[in-house]
């Protein structure tokens, strides 16, 4: 089996517009959970999202893109984190190995459903508009931005779907049926999503506070990061700096409920036991955990269950979310933590749960509330789906 790198990152969100600016937040608690800008809806001053204070205008403007282009947000957050990402791996010819694109999205193109709904069938100038809906389009504007001829694909399996995108990527250069596979997700805020979590009853008017015993619900936010996996072939041959690895992944679907993961935890816990079993490590040598932690009430008790069960009562290493900086960014929310569980390992840091004050009833388990020094080897990251479909996925330093 061939071993999987990480050379290169690119990420966009609520707290930065790179890399090294997220990195920045993280260690200073600058957080981006704001009240809505970009988009009009009567949620506007009830709620609170993590939102990338850019207009659309302004991404197509970084973008070069002509003003008639039918990119969505979503695509145009995408294209800049990708091509972060590449250049931060320092590849000049893409298609010189066998590389594909695994990009994961929930929201799509819904931005300019919404906006341009009622002129389909009236104004002919809006149809282009059509082809922009669907998460297939955004992979392939990626892809073309990229000049990606390999494989182009997309995996929408609600907040877990990065998650998934980095395994399927992680497995196809293990089997040796790609060298090279740009992996993440991207999400961007519409007034469907605002209006659908709305209606489940799980936004908080308040900054989210995850695993609070008082938590009263997630702050949507949008976002968009992608990661280069490269074999270890092509990292001795190119003489490749080595980000971190994956070196392990799980996933599992208890199909519990709709909209809910099982109150025991169940799908969480069997991806986690199964990401366990491909990188041959312990629960023991875990050092952080970044948690899913998306602050509902539902979530953090069934996550809090799983990993209670997986390491052991008492024994639970550091963990924290940090979507108490970004929002919870849907299929996005999986690869800004791989860029931030990445991160962790190289400034041996563990980032601090903002927002905590009280410890859930349910078990005995306190996320780290402050920035900590400490040697990161191996960190654990967390993702949950509706419907209950859990991904684990094991960043290591060697």
């Amino acid at each position: 089996m061939k071993g999987v790198a990480i050379t290169g990152m690119g990420i966009i969100s609520a707290i930065g517009s790179s890399v090294e600016e997220n990195l920045e937040s993280l260690l200073n608690n600058r957080i981006g959970i704001t009240t809505v800008d970009n988009i009009v809806t009567i949620h506007k001053d009830v709620i609170k999202v993590g939102e990338i204070k850019k207009t659309n205008e302004e991404l197509a403007n970084e973008l070069n893109l002509s003003k008639d282009n039918n990119y969505s947000r979503t695509a145009m957050i995408g294209v800049l984190a990708a091509k972060q990402a590449v250049e931060n791996a320092g590849i000049t010819a893409i298609n010189e190995y066998k590389t594909g694109l695994i990009s994961a999205s929930s929201v799509g193109g819904m931005d300019m459903t919404e906006r341009y709904y009622y002129e389909y069938f009236e104004n002919p100038e809006v149809v282009k508009y059509i082809s922009a809906h669907d998460g297939g389009d955004v992979a392939q504007k990626i892809a073309e931005q990229l000049g990606l001829k390999g494989l182009v694909t997309t995996i929408s399996t609600a907040c877990s779907s990065a998650a998934n995108s980095i395994m399927m990527g992680a497995r196809l250069i293990k089997s040796g049926k790609l060298d090279r596979v740009i992996v993440g997700g991207t999400d961007a805020l519409a007034k469907f999503t605002i209006n659908g979590f709305k209606t489940l009853m799980i936004l908080s008017d308040t900054y989210n506070t995850p695993f609070d015993n008082d938590r009263k619900g997630l702050n949507l936010g949008e976002a968009a990061a992608f990661l280069v996996l490269e074999s270890d072939e092509v990292v001795a041959r190119e003489n490749k700096k080595v980000l971190a690895r994956v070196s392990g992944y799980g996933n599992a679907n208890d199909a519990f409920h709709q909209t809910a993961s099982s109150e025991n935890g169940e799908g969480a816990f069997l991806a986690m036991e199964k990401a366990f079993q491909v990188s041959g490590l312990k629960p023991c040598q875990i050092d952080y955990i970044n948690v899913h932690g998306t602050a509902t009430p539902n979530n953090d008790l069934s996550e809090g269950r799983a990993i209670t069960r997986t390491f052991g009562e008492g024994l639970v290493p550091d963990f924290s979310s940090t979507k108490s900086f970004t929002g919870h960014t849907l299929a996005a929310a999986a690869a800004i933590e791989a860029v931030y569980s990445v991160l962790a390992i190289q400034n041996n840091v563990v980032f601090p749960n903002l927002n905590f004050k009280t410890p859930m009833s349910e078990f005995n388990m306190v996320p780290q509330t402050t920035l900590k020094n400490k040697n990161i080897d191996h960190v654990l990251s967390n993702s949950f789906g509706f419907g209950g479909n859990c991904s684990t996925v094991i960043f290591s330093k060697n």
